[in-house]
């Protein structure tokens, strides 16, 4: 009797108990877009530094509208005024600028008339205004990024910002794709009679560079027993994660799992309670990741972001990416024995099936605004209104 089917969850949980994240390594912080940070990460210093105007005006003490001062100097950002503000005195300031001393204050320009070597205060200054404060973004100490952040443009500047030229990071995952199957053929490329194009190579490539990965090989390989072993085992001493899409079934021509066993990569689970994605397959060798993905687009898409998804944060030392929920905005029957990830467009906050969900379908994945997830249930359906686990895509 075959053992009873996985369910996402478990399939999930086995994945992760498998990975261990990668060795940090030391990244400029200009390089570090999209890496994921391997420390806490504090301020050095206060920032701003030091009291700066917000505004192009005059520095001035605080006090009551129609005075007259005399300008004595000028302070620019980066080129501040070396001597300090008497009483009857301004000093004229631009954005960003050191504060003088002995001024509490800015006014801005607009607010002043201007007799070139004297002023007109025409508004009442309040102490601070128009000041920033030195700390008032950061202080010295703070927390400023966590381990586990994936870093984005303004990440990188708050580490900038917090003194830093270099970050502690994750690197990038090596990541293999092998699809296999004798009627695969290179995109644009002419079909001739049962060939199709090749779009798992193109789309799993995709998802784990936008996942953080590095792809240092993408092949097709025929269906041969030992252009499979010879391909897998290149995947396996290039990669950190192996991701092949077909071949992993029983059939006369499904090569991958005795490459597989030859290989020497530990079987942690085949086959999951899922549709699309029954067949999916993941083992392990000396801390190398396999997925033994579908050769159906859509199967090979949704496998993914269940199970190699996770896998790759991890190995970045990151959160899995959380996951959502949705209402449905129609009826949608339940399988007897399979959750099922029905691709949905999101409209007004409801969730609509993209079309026909066939695992050949592709054109329904590149509709879909994400995943729901519809558990299994013999003679069910869930209703219009039902909220439900949504996965993005």
């Amino acid at each position: 009797m075959a053992a009873p089917l996985l369910n996402i969850e478990d399939a999930r949980e086995r994945v992760l108990q498998a990975t261990a994240p990668l060795a940090s390594e030391d990244v400029a912080v200009g390089e570090a877009l999209g890496r994921v940070l391997a420390e806490d990460l504090r301020a050095a210093h206060d920032v701003p530094g030091f009291a700066n105007s917000a505004m192009d005006g005059f520095a001035v003490r605080s006090g009551a509208a129609g005075r007259e001062l005399v300008v004595v100097g000028e302070s620019r950002a980066g080129r501040p005024a070396h001597l300090p503000l008497a009483e009857g005195e301004a000093i004229r300031i631009s954005t960003g600028a050191m504060l003088p001393d002995g001024a509490d204050a800015v006014l801005q320009q607009e607010l002043v008339a201007d007799h070139g070597e004297r002023i007109t205060l025409q508004e009442e200054v309040e102490p601070g205004r128009n000041v920033r404060e030195p700390g008032e973004d950061l202080r010295a100490g703070d927390e400023v990024l966590t381990a586990g952040t994936r870093l984005g443009p303004a990440s990188l500047g708050v580490a900038v910002n917090a003194g830093r030229a270099s970050l502690l990071c994750a690197p990038r995952p090596r990541v293999a794709v092998l699809a296999t199957g004798d009627e695969l053929r290179p995109a644009g490329a002419p079909l001739g009679p049962g060939q199709v194009h090749d779009s798992n190579r193109v789309t799993l490539t995709a998802l784990a560079r936008r996942d953080g990965a590095q792809v240092v090989l993408a092949h097709d390989v025929p269906d041969n027993a030992g252009a499979t072993r010879e391909a897998i085992a290149e995947g396996l001493d290039a990669a950190d994660l192996v991701l092949l899409s077909g071949g992993v079934s029983v059939g006369p021509h499904d090569h991958v799992k005795p490459a597989l066993a030859a290989l020497g990569v530990e079987e942690r689970f085949w086959r999951v309670a899922l549709r699309p994605g029954k067949p999916t397959w993941f083992g392990v060798r000396d801390g190398t990741l396999v997925f033994g993905l579908p050769g159906n687009p859509v199967s090979a898409m949704v496998t993914f972001l269940l199970f190699a998804r996770p896998a790759l944060a991890a190995l970045q030392g990151a959160e899995p990416l959380a996951g959502g929920c949705a209402v449905l905005g129609e009826e949608i029957r339940c399988h007897p024995d399979r959750d099922e990830c029905v691709r949905v467009r999101l409209e007004h906050g409801r969730a609509f099936a993209t079309g026909p969900q066939g695992s050949h379908v592709l054109r329904s994945m590149a509709l879909a605004d994400g995943l729901v997830v519809i558990p299994r249930g013999e003679g069910r359906s869930l209703a219009a209104g039902t909220e439900v686990e949504l996965i993005a895509v």
